[in-house]
């Protein structure tokens, strides 16, 4: 995997069900490196961390493979890197193929695969119609969250080097559909409660999915 765009955000106010809201999903590829720090990346704008932010959410990478496929579907739109909010557009990302948990040396940082991302009503509003989130959700190619276990810089062109895979975990593939899914696939449910590199919280939302 590599790096292909570097992306932040200014705070930018959008208009939803009539009332002013504040967002950085607005990003745009940076010509300098950019840090990864351990709640979110540096001089980039995270306006809900109810959502966004933090550890186990500190910074979200998109594949550079999925844009020509939604290329395809909005052809109109303004495109450019970062369109998912992403801050890092990877080439070579493969949510079939990395697990959660799994470790990489990327820049000067250290980091880990966490969380899936749920598309939300500020993609819908951002792509100008809110079935963009169930096309997301039926496509399935979510990108991932990581964590930053050391803080460090990186920058276009450096790559991912897996430094330690994770054990008997899960891809972000089969997080993702395990979220959607009605029926719950109970062996990765227990990989996924059992798994630290998930946020206290999912896990314990997941728990109660147990049959």
């Amino acid at each position: 995997m590599k790096i292909t765009s570097t992306n932040t955000a200014k705070p930018t106010t959008i208009i939803w069900n009539n009332k002013e809201v504040t967002t950085g999903i607005y990003k745009t590829p940076t010509s300098s490196p950019i840090f990864l720090g351990q709640s979110d990346v540096e001089n980039d704008t995270v306006t809900d961390r109810k959502y966004h932010g933090g550890e186990f959410k500190a910074c979200y990478l998109f594949s550079e493979d999925q844009y020509p496929y939604w290329k395809g579907l909005y052809p109109n739109l303004d495109w450019n890197y970062g369109m998912f909010g992403e801050n890092l557009t990877v080439e070579g990302l493969d949510e079939t193929k990395i697990q959660v948990g799994d470790i990489y040396r990327v820049g000067t940082a250290l980091v880990q695969i966490s969380e899936h991302r749920e598309p939300c009503f500020k993609l819908g509003v951002k792509f100008e119609t809110q079935e963009v989130l169930k096309q997301f959700i039926h496509h399935g190619f979510c990108g991932t969250y990581i964590r930053v276990i050391e803080e460090g810089h990186v920058q276009n062109g450096d790559t991912f080097t897996l430094v330690k895979p994770a054990e008997n975990s899960l891809t972000t593939s089969e997080l993702f559909h395990l979220i959607f899914e009605r029926t719950k696939n109970q062996d990765l449910l227990l990989k996924a409660i059992n798994n630290e590199a998930l946020a206290p919280k999912l896990r314990n939302d997941l728990k109660k999915l147990i049959d």
